[in-house]
């Protein structure tokens, strides 16, 4: 999938397995990671959209490795230096880390869906389905800087507030709108 995503789009994502040093660090432990082997890094051409893109392509391998019985966990700043070959004009924005993990991991609390769209009752159900998977797609912090427009014409605008990660952020929620939403070939 990495490859094919890879040849598509243009970005320089890797996987890396059997790899330990990267999160064996003093911020690795900070962040309650333990023997983590294996992860993904996330790199691409510099770009003012490279941020969401690679939340968006991420988040389609990390529900994929899921699918297949993986734990991951986005990871930003609580990792060491990583394997990864970063190119001239590349930028990693944050790695994966993919296994087996101690547990399955917590829910996490979310806002309202009012809060994160322009709601009203009569919205169609693709749109709350949308929300719905949105509401459930991970954030930086969970933070849920995201918000949604329906427009007049049903097309949907997205936009994230500010803070750090977010652009990531918007990627990853635009991929859950999508699936929920059942329109993964109509782009946000």
């Amino acid at each position: 999938m990495i490859e094919e995503i890879n040849n598509s789009t243009g970005l320089h994502i890797q996987i890396f397995f059997d790899e330990p040093k990267c999160f064996d660090s003093m911020m690795a432990h900070y962040g309650k990671f333990a023997g983590v082997q294996n992860y993904i890094a996330l790199v691409g051409k510099k770009s003012p959209d490279l941020d969401e893109k690679l939340g968006y392509y991420g988040e389609k391998i990390v529900l994929e490795a899921q699918s297949l019985g993986l734990n991951t966990c986005w990871v930003a700043m609580t990792h060491g230096r990583s394997m990864a070959d970063i190119l001239k004009n590349e930028k990693q924005i944050c790695l994966i880390s993919i296994g087996y993990g101690a547990t399955q991991g917590v829910p996490h609390k979310s806002k309202l869906l009012q809060e994160l769209c322009n709601y009203t009752p009569d919205m169609p159900a693709w749109f709350l389905g949308g929300m719905q998977a949105a509401l459930l797609a991970p954030t930086a912090m969970n933070q849920q800087k995201f918000f949604f427009e329906l427009l007049p014409d049903n097309t949907i605008k997205a936009s994230c507030g500010r803070g750090f990660y977010t652009k990531l952020d918007l990627g990853i929620v635009k991929y859950h709108f999508e699936i929920g939403a059942g329109v993964c070939n109509r782009k946000i």
